[in-house]
């Protein structure tokens, strides 16, 4: 998993990693950036990085990193360099399975952050990365622009009946980050949220992924 602040961890697969924890699988996390300095005081950053700890610990993380890279001005650094970053995290965990950000949300760093992942995992680089999927952040996907091959039309559903609860207890961990319902970061939002994707595929709680390549 890359995500790019903390709590997009959370909000866009949380309950599907803790799904591959407890299938026993190794899950390991990297946030690329330190998701604070552009709204709060320079506190807040270690304030978050021990949020995310929490949250790893719930949801059962192997490991969780953080780059600290500048919150909302991803867009302003070399492509190269987060790409690097990202590089150095799959060379370290060599994953088979890899989880990030939709290409097109309307917040800058979830798409800079897809566009490395993406370059990072190309196939001659780490052969051993079998699916890359995209997954949705609620309070961004859903407003990217309109525009042909921009909207999340996911086409893979995992089921979170049994790991919706961890999701939403890791979330819990995030206080500063959670909001009111019906703002989409609301724990009841996020619990219609899966409730919804569930319905679409007969479950009782999903949560989507769009799969930009997977090597069967």
């Amino acid at each position: 998993m890359v995500a790019a602040h903390p709590d997009d961890e959370v909000l866009g697969a949380g309950a599907t990693l803790a799904r591959h924890v407890d299938r026993g699988d190794e899950v390991h996390a990297c946030v690329l950036s330190e998701g604070a300095t552009s709204r709060y005081e320079d506190d807040m950053v270690s304030e978050l990085v021990q949020c995310g700890k929490r949250a790893a610990e719930v949801i059962g993380l192997r490991s969780l990193r953080f780059e600290q890279l500048p919150d909302q001005r991803l867009d302003l650094l070399p492509l190269i360099e987060v790409t690097q970053a990202v590089e150095d995290l799959v060379d370290a965990v060599r994953p088979d399975v890899v989880y990030t950000h939709f290409p097109w949300d309307v917040n800058s760093d979830h798409a800079v952050v897809a566009r490395c992942v993406w370059t990072a995992c190309r196939p001659y680089r780490f052969p051993f990365v079998r699916m890359l999927a995209a997954f949705e952040t609620p309070s961004s996907t859903e407003w990217a622009l309109p525009g042909e091959h921009r909207r999340f039309e996911p086409q893979r559903f995992v089921d979170v009946s049994a790991t919706l609860s961890r999701k939403l207890d890791a979330m819990r961990c995030y206080h500063s980050e959670l909001r009111a319902y019906p703002h989409p970061r609301s724990l009841r939002a996020l619990q219609e949220r899966a409730a919804y994707w569930g319905s679409v595929v007969g479950l009782a709680a999903a949560e989507p992924f769009l799969v930009l390549r997977e090597l069967a």
